[in-house]
């Protein structure tokens, strides 16, 4: 598997993110992108990735935005194809960047029925938090965080 730095409006980004919007309306009934905006990737201190296969076919996706100087977000993160690690590749890329552009913490909100990814942010070392921002006051809402430790 290989993850690159990609521009969120690229033909591979608008697919692997469409195959995540299919997934959340199938598993939610909301496809998420009220919550997504590619600009927001564009941003300083933000990125977007995408992860391929040996073949060079998009199998995942995720991104950083910045809430603050100290608080990153994960979004659109999204593994294709389940149980094969991709996942767990993605969001290690996604918080070794962080780190290294001196976040120490990282935020993320999935939604409550959505318990393959509530298990896979347990445990990939997440701890849930109390809702913040737009999810304050929402019960579908789940959100949790990872302190990081800069070295």
């Amino acid at each position: 598997m290989k993850i690159i730095e990609s521009d969120p409006f690229n033909s591979d980004a608008t697919f692997i993110i469409g195959e995540l919007s299919k997934e959340l309306m199938n598993i939610t009934g909301d496809d998420g992108t009220h919550s997504f905006q590619p600009m927001d990737f564009c941003e300083p201190r933000s990125i977007f990735i995408i992860a391929y296969d040996e073949d060079g076919n998009a199998i995942g996706c995720g991104g950083i935005r910045s809430i603050d100087g100290e608080t990153a977000e994960v979004k659109r993160m999204f593994a294709l194809k389940k149980s094969n690690g991709v996942g767990s590749e993605i969001l290690g890329f996604l918080e070794k960047w962080a780190k290294e552009e001196g976040y120490t913490r990282i935020w993320l909100e999935t939604r409550l029925i959505n318990q393959r990814a509530f298990r896979f942010y347990d445990k990939m070392g997440y701890s849930r938090i109390e809702n913040y921002g737009k999810y304050s006051g929402n019960p579908e809402a789940v959100c949790f965080e990872k302190l990081l430790r800069l070295s």
